[in-house]
């Protein structure tokens, strides 16, 4: 995410790479739980019945901020 992205908690947010070791693939859908620094946040994975099965900081160049305000989901770059 470039610097003027505005990431907020509760932000939805997609993974813009395989992550092997953790066992997650590109595109994959998480949420911010909290902003730990600039430009590092701590993003929760779960599954439809809301159970987490993964939470770990990330850098924002490894995440893609989602929007969908009542409209068709769309990336922002």
């Amino acid at each position: 995410m470039t610097r003027r992205t505005r990431v907020k908690l509760l932000d939805t947010v997609a993974l813009l790479e395989d992550l092997p070791q953790r066992k997650l693939e590109r595109g994959e859908v998480g949420t911010i739980v909290e902003i730990l620094a600039a430009d590092t946040y701590e993003v929760e994975f779960s599954d439809d019945e809301g159970r987490t099965y993964a939470e770990f900081a990330l850098r924002g160049d490894q995440l893609v901020l989602l929007h969908n305000r009542g409209e068709p989901l769309r990336i922002v770059a």
